[in-house]
Parts: C-alpha cells; sequence; structure tokens
C-alpha cells in the first residue's frame, strides 16, 4: 500500500492565540480544553473530599456543620464522576481517536465545540449551588427521593444540581453522535476495522453506552424536577413510586461506571505494549471482551438495589449477571499480563501506572463480587465497604488509567517530555497514598460505620481507621501537587520530545508533536493494528509477516 498523502490546502485557515483556543474547532485543542477543566475538577472535588476526611478523622464536630457536609460530599462525588472521569476521557478521545483512525478531524467539528462548552457550563450550574441561598445540593450524588424532593431538598441548589446534569447529559450525547459517526466514516483508506488500536475501540463501546444510557437518566432528572417544581408525584412515596428513581438512576449510573472504566482500559491496552516490547496478546479476545463489557453493563444494575425488597427470582438473576460480567474484565487481566509475560520490560513511569492500574482495580473487582452476592450485599449495603469498593474501582482504575495516559501522551500533547524522577515519585505517593486512605475502609465497613455520615460514636474501634484514611488522603494531595509542579517544568523547561519517544505502535505517533492543524503530512501504510512498528521493521529490512 502507498504513503497517503493529506492535502493541507484543504484545511482552513484559523485563528492564533487565545481566541483561537476560545473559538476553536480543532479536535485536538478541543481535547485539550476538555483535559484541562476535567483536571480542574478534579482539583476542586479532591478538595473538596479533603473536608470530609478532615471532618470524619475523630468524632464529634470539627470544621463544617452537617448540612455543609451535606452539600460537600454530595458535589465531591458528583465532581469526581460527571465532571472529572467522564470529561476527561472525552478529551482524551478528542485528541486521540482522529489521529489513531488517520482522519483530520472529528466528522462534526462545531458540534464537538458545543459538547465541550456545555460541560463547561454544566459545572458552572452545579457548583454555583454553593453561591445561592441554601447551598448546593446536598441528597447525594445519588439523590435518591424522598431526599430530593422539594419538602426534604427545597433549595435552589437541588435545581441547579439537576439542571447542571441534564445540560452535561446532552453534551455526552452529542459527543456519543460524534465519535461513532467518525470512528464509521472517517477511517484512513486501509484502517479496517481489524486495524482499530483498542483505545479507540473502548472509546466507541463507551459512547455507544453514553447513547444507549443517558436520555434514561435525562428523563428521570426531568421527572424529578417536574416533581419539586410543577407538583407531579412520579417518585412520591404516597403517589408515585420512589423506587422509580432507582431503576432508573441505576439503569444509567451501573453503565456509567463502564463508561469510565474502559477508556482507561483502552489507553493500558495501548500502552502495555509498547513498554512490554510484545505484541498486545489477544487484540481479539480483548476487543471482543470490551464489547461484553458493554453488553454486560446493562444487565446488572440491580445489585445496586438488593435491600429494597425485591423478588427473590429477580434477586439472584441479577446476581448472577453481577457475576458474569466479571469474566470479560478477567479475560483482559490475563491477556494484559500475557503481554508483559516474557517481555522486555521498559519501566518508566506510564508502566509503572499501568502496574498501578492492574493490582488496584483488580482488588476493587474482588470487592465488588462480595456485593454482587445478595446476602452479603445486604450486610455491607450502605456502609463504608461500598465507599472502598468504588474508589478502588474507579481511583485505582480510571484514575491510575489517566495518570498512565498523561504520562505517556503527554509528550504528543505538548511536544516535551514529563519528568521521569518526579513522575516516579508522584505515582509512590499516590500508591501508597490511595492504599492508606481507602484499604482501611473495607475494615470499617465490616465493623458497621455507615457511609455518609456526617458524625459517628465514639468506642466503637472506628477512630484509628478513620485517623489513618485521612493520612492517607494528604498523601494523595500530595501526589497531586507533585504532579502539577511536573507539568509546570514540563511546560517551561521540559525536554524537548521526538515524535515518537516511546516507539509507539499506533498512528498518532507518526505526526509530529504536537501534531499540526490537519494532523498528517503523510499516513504510512496500514498493514496491521500495529502501522509505526510495522515501519520500524521494513526500514530494518525484514518483512513483517514473517515475524507478526
Amino acid at each position: 500500500m502507498a504513503t497517503i498523502s493529506v492535502p493541507q490546502h484543504s484545511i482552513p485557515w484559523t485563528q492564533r492565540g487565545i481566541m483561537s483556543w476560545i473559538t476553536t474547532v480543532d479536535h485536538k485543542k478541543i481535547g485539550i480544553i476538555y483535559m484541562t477543566l476535567a483536571f480542574f475538577f478534579f482539583i476542586v472535588s479532591g478538595l473538596l473530599a479533603m473536608v470530609v476526611r478532615l471532618e470524619l478523622t475523630v468524632p464529634g464536630q470539627q470544621f463544617v456543620s452537617a448540612d455543609l457536609y451535606n452539600q460537600i460530599f454530595t458535589m465531591h462525588a458528583t465532581g469526581m464522576i460527571f465532571l472529572f472521569v467522564i470529561p476527561f476521557f472525552a478529551g482524551l478521545g478528542n485528541f486521540l481517536v482522529p489521529l489513531q483512525i488517520g482522519a483530520i478531524d472529528m466528522a462534526f467539528p462545531r458540534i464537538n465545540a458545543l459538547g465541550l462548552w456545555m460541560a463547561l457550563f454544566s459545572g458552572i450550574i452545579m457548583f454555583g449551588g454553593f453561591f445561592v441561598a441554601g447551598g448546593a445540593a446536598a441528597a447525594g450524588w445519588t439523590s435518591y427521593p424522598p431526599l430530593s424532593n422539594s419538602t426534604y431538598s427545597p433549595t435552589l441548589g437541588q435545581d441547579l444540581w439537576i439542571i447542571g446534569l441534564q445540560v452535561l447529559g446532552i453534551s455526552s450525547i452529542l459527543s456519543a453522535v460524534n465519535f461513532l459517526v467518525t470512528v464509521a466514516n472517517m477511517r484512513a483508506p486501509g484502517m479496517t476495522w481489524r486495524k482499530i488500536p483498542l483505545f479507540t475501540w473502548s472509546v466507541v463501546t463507551a459512547q455507544g453506552m453514553v447513547l444507549a444510557a443517558t436520555p434514561m437518566l435525562t428523563g428521570a432528572l426531568t421527572m424529578l424536577l417536574t416533581d419539586r417544581q410543577f407538583g407531579t408525584r412520579f417518585f412520591d412515596a404516597a403517589q408515585g413510586n420512589p423506587r422509580l428513581w432507582q431503576h432508573m438512576f441505576w439503569f444509567y449510573s451501573h453503565p456509567a461506571v463502564y463508561i469510565m472504566i474502559l477508556p482507561a482500559m483502552g489507553a493500558v491496552s495501548d500502552i502495555l505494549p509498547v513498554f512490554s516490547r510484545k505484541p498486545i496478546f489477544g487484540y481479539f479476545a480483548i476487543f471482543l471482551s470490551t464489547v461484553l463489557i458493554g453488553v454486560f453493563g446493562f444487565t446488572s444494575w440491580l445489585h445496586h438495589m438488593f435491600t429494597i425488597g425485591a423478588n427473590p427470582v429477580v434477586e439472584t438473576l441479577f446476581m448472577a449477571t453481577t457475576i458474569i460480567i466479571a469474566v470479560p474484565t478477567g479475560l483482559k487481566i490475563f491477556n494484559w499480563i500475557a503481554t508483559m509475560w516474557g517481555g522486555s520490560l521498559n519501566l518508566k513511569t506510564p508502566l509503572y501506572y499501568v502496574l498501578g492500574f492492574l493490582s488496584m482495580f483488580l482488588i476493587g473487582g474482588i470487592s465488588g463480587v462480595f456485593q454482587g452476592s445478595v446476602p452479603l450485599d445486604k450486610q455491607l449495603h450502605d456502609t463504608y465497604w461500598v465507599v472502598a469498593h468504588i474508589h478502588y474501582v474507579l481511583f485505582g482504575g480510571s484514575v491510575f488509567g489517566i495518570f498512565a495516559a498523561l504520562f505517556y501522551w503527554w509528550p504528543k500533547f505538548t511536544g516535551r517530555m514529563l519528568g521521569e524522577r518526579l513522575g516516579m515519585i508522584q505515582f509512590w505517593t499516590m500508591f501508597i497514598g490511595m492504599n492508606v486512605t481507602f484499604f482501611p475502609m473495607h475494615i470499617l465497613g465490616l465493623l458497621g460505620m455507615p457511609r455518609r455520615y456526617f458524625d459517628y460514636p465514639a468506642g466503637r474501634g472506628w477512630e484509628i481507621y478513620n485517623i489513618i484514611a485521612t493520612v492517607g488522603a494528604f498523601l494523595v494531595a500530595l501526589s497531586a501537587l507533585l504532579f502539577i509542579i511536573n507539568v509546570v517544568i514540563s511546560l517551561t523547561r521540559g525536554e524537548r520530545a521526538s515524535d515518537d519517544p516511546w516507539e509507539g505502535n499506533t498512528l498518532e505517533w507518526a505526526t509530529s508533536s504536537p501534531p499540526p492543524d490537519h494532523n498528517f503530512d503523510k499516513i504510512p501504510p496500514l498493514t496491521s493494528d500495529r502501522p509505526l512498528w510495522d515501519l520500524r521493521v521494513r526500514k530494518l529490512g525484514i518483512q513483517t509477516k514473517d515475524i507478526h
């Protein structure tokens, strides 16, 4: 196959300076803005988490009132889930997917920009609740009625939370359509479905889930808003069905866990072969497991509701589907281990974060199996065991995957390297801090400490574990500060990166760092799912068919 040339004259002239970022429709700039905004909300939500940990360090009121505490922990979870992890992977996908498939841009650039600014405004709307009378939403990130109805939460902040999530949902749907159309219709010649990188496959699957699940949440939010403002009774305990909210909410929010973890898995699948100096073990198996996770993610939402008194037959069915979803996840883990087995491991910071992802996500998955069992879940439900589980999945999984992706693709984003030594210090600080913070919460859950409580009585053996968790939270905060310092050093005087500093496998490494407006001057022949590896082999005069 001949090398593909991209006509530069077809790319429209763009502005320079700050206005080029505000008015941009370039997928790369949009991706960077997405990731920057997401990291901003990571810092804000992390600071809220620090207040929660300080308040719970010892029994008794320490710093904030019970009402303000409820607002803080509600907006902490809201910010981390809806404004950090999901938008970050939307930004990473925006930057990488067109590059990985050899496209000039996303299919709908202006809709892409609209989705970005709607995501920003949704965050402003939700966090704006802190500045109105009565404060921000305080019913938890799940906002179960009756806690979220107009009787128990009459403040404007709860309405702003609902409206902000609706705006974010519209943004997510627009982005999902854009991603799916881009991958379906804008792949470079020769980029068959079999050659699409696994990160792009993970984005396609996650965005398909967004498209299927988000309308359910949007509908539930609309019904809740009309209950609050127009006197309807969809979720009223006397005339409606408050359990209906839980069904609608978890039909979205359980798939949302996989929407947040699948792109991290895709990043791991692209990074691991590069630092193992081996092809990914079982490309098709990892692709298939990604799709199966996307499908099975819609079959197990009721395990969040085992304590509502559902029919035992229904509970047994959902217990089975909850366990089944561990099969494709386990398949991925075995394939990743097989990729490393016998490889020549290049122990750089991205690989350390990948290894942290594998170990921490595995612990989160194992603890989740306990909650998939009806008898055990009825004991562990709404205890700190659940808090530990979700943080091992989302912090140990999604956040470690995010930092692996940042250290790996940072040279492509900026043309500079992040500091390796500082990166290693940050990794170990975050790894130790995360375990010191969240592992004791398993024990607190087994000891019966309930989640979401503002205070707890002394003398139950909970104090020492809360003190340990607070110390760990400060280590995690320190690791975030170290990353910010690393970023500042990199952007101001960091080492210049070559176009392909890691000797990557996928197509984004075939262009300059950072890429030009038009992405590619030339696209190398696409003969497999590792076109850059093939190109290096051909330069050595070796036939790729002899070593694939």
